[in-house]
């Protein structure tokens, strides 16, 4: 059957969502290849101007057009053989929502077969074994279940979400995708931050999407970066 137009413009921002963790894969790789040591990664996509969605939540601007004929390129089986190195996925109640949408128009689950931690007191369906709801203490949550069972553990919104993890000083890395678009008003990456954090510049990439990469290293109290592999 035809895909309508509205179908078919669903499956393009799932493409672009796809693309979005490209930037995140290489400096992770190596990273992965150590001995074992757990590691939380915050990674959102925004736009320039700091946010990660509309105030309505909706993400319709993650359909670009830019092209950066000097930007670099990733292999999709090499970006589908790094998703396999993610040991578990931990989410706000708005990411988990927005995720049953595109799941709903028969899109698929972004997050495969891997663990997934919703974070939410509210009464929210559960459409798969793999996923987990939790309403208690997030720094106990992520020292006392997650770290000693994950190596990889993922932040992947939203902008409360991200903000409550720095706040807590439990992220050890945070990868920000910005994109080539402007949207004014929205969501931002980070909600709630009350305070500084000191963060260390660790890689730069530019894509032919026109998406640039940074990928920040949190800084422990002494300025080094927080529970990095030796």
């Amino acid at each position: 059957m035809a895909l309508g137009r509205q179908d078919t413009q669903w499956q393009r921002l799932i493409d672009e969502l796809a693309r979005l963790v490209q930037p995140a894969v290489l400096g992770s790789m190596s990273r992965l290849a150590s001995p074992f040591h757990s590691r939380v990664t915050i990674h959102m996509a925004a736009s320039l101007d700091g946010f990660i969605a509309r105030k309505d939540g909706s993400v319709d601007w993650l359909e670009t057009s830019d092209e950066f004929a000097d930007g670099e390129t990733l292999d999709p089986e090499f970006i589908e053989a790094f998703l396999k190195t993610i040991d578990c996925y931990v989410m706000g109640s708005r990411t988990y929502e927005t995720a049953l949408n595109f799941e709903s128009k028969g899109l698929g689950w972004a997050y495969g077969d891997k663990p997934t931690f919703v974070l939410t007191s509210r009464d929210l369906p559960r459409t798969r074994d793999t996923i987990e709801f939790h309403s208690g203490d997030l720094a106990e949550f992520v020292n006392a279940r997650l770290r000693p069972t994950f190596r990889s553990i993922w932040f992947v919104g939203g902008g409360m979400v991200s903000g409550e993890c720095l706040r807590l000083g439990l992220a050890d890395e945070v990868r920000y995708s910005i994109l080539p678009i402007l949207i004014g008003n929205g969501i931002p990456f980070f909600e709630r931050l009350d305070q500084d954090v000191a963060l260390h510049l660790a890689e730069v990439k530019a894509y032919k999407s026109g998406t640039v990469e940074l990928c920040y290293e949190v800084r422990g109290q002494r300025g080094d970066p927080r529970n990095v592999a030796t």
